[in-house]
């Protein structure tokens, strides 16, 4: 199961509230968020995606980046 989150128009700020309530709410059978952060508007979504200090949770195993550079994956610990 994958559970998607769509960042256009929110600030930095926002995102992170988003990103990390779709985590801490996500089921525990959930394997990854997709992440729709844009590439053409600015990448401050995308570094602040990257940085493992901004988006905070035990529930990320790992940042996966996909050829569409408007997109990362956060593969989450399965229960």
């Amino acid at each position: 199961m994958t559970l998607t989150v769509d960042l256009h128009g929110y600030t930095e700020v926002a995102a992170i509230k988003v990103v990390e309530k779709a985590i801490a709410s996500a089921p525990k059978n959930c394997e990854a968020v997709i992440v729709i952060h844009g590439h053409q508007g600015g990448q401050a979504l995308k570094r602040m995606l990257q940085d493992p200090n901004k988006i905070r949770s035990r529930r990320i195993k790992r940042r996966k980046y996909t050829k569409n550079p408007g997109e990362t994956i956060l593969e989450l610990y399965v229960d």
